[in-house]
């Protein structure tokens, strides 16, 4: 039997280390600890873009825009989606002092960086993929964001 400060350690670590699985074997014991993952979807390994260059501190949230209301189905017939390629958080801009990469009136193309989605502490570029005017903004700086989530809605020029 395992002794319980041992399990108890285990637990601490995993916990410190955002681990969700540990496995230990030796000739004696066995142990096999799991917990629920932190995000409620599968995760898809995505190609990373480049990484800006790293930063002391996570950026804060930069002071809230306020979010374009979601569109009615007839206001989306003919935008394209721009969604994102992970599970992390959103910002809008590269620091919480600098203007928003994009925002609803701007023209974008395909290398356009509209914003960063942080996952496992790396800021990943996100690129619009398209050309065209930015109609909205999905989603506020500092949410959390899904794999697959749409962030803007452009109209493709």
């Amino acid at each position: 039997m395992i002794d319980i400060r041992k399990l108890k350690e285990l637990v601490r670590l995993m916990v410190a280390n955002d681990l969700t699985e540990i496995d230990l074997r030796d000739t004696e014991e066995q142990v096999t600890i799991h917990r629920p993952s932190v995000y409620a979807s599968p995760q898809v390994a995505a190609p990373a873009a480049a990484a800006p260059a790293p930063q002391s501190a996570p950026p804060a949230p930069v002071a809230a825009a306020p979010v374009d209301e979601p569109p009615a189905e007839d206001d989306t017939a003919g935008l394209v989606a721009v969604s994102s390629p992970m599970v992390g958080t959103f910002y809008a801009a590269a620091t919480p002092d600098a203007p928003a990469f994009v925002s609803a009136g701007d023209s974008i193309g395909p290398d356009t960086v509209v914003c960063l989605v942080e996952a496992m502490k790396i800021f990943n570029e996100i690129k619009a993929e398209c050309s065209g005017t930015i109609q909205k903004v999905l989603v506020n700086n500092g949410d959390a964001v899904e794999f697959g989530q749409d962030l803007f809605l452009v109209k493709p020029s």
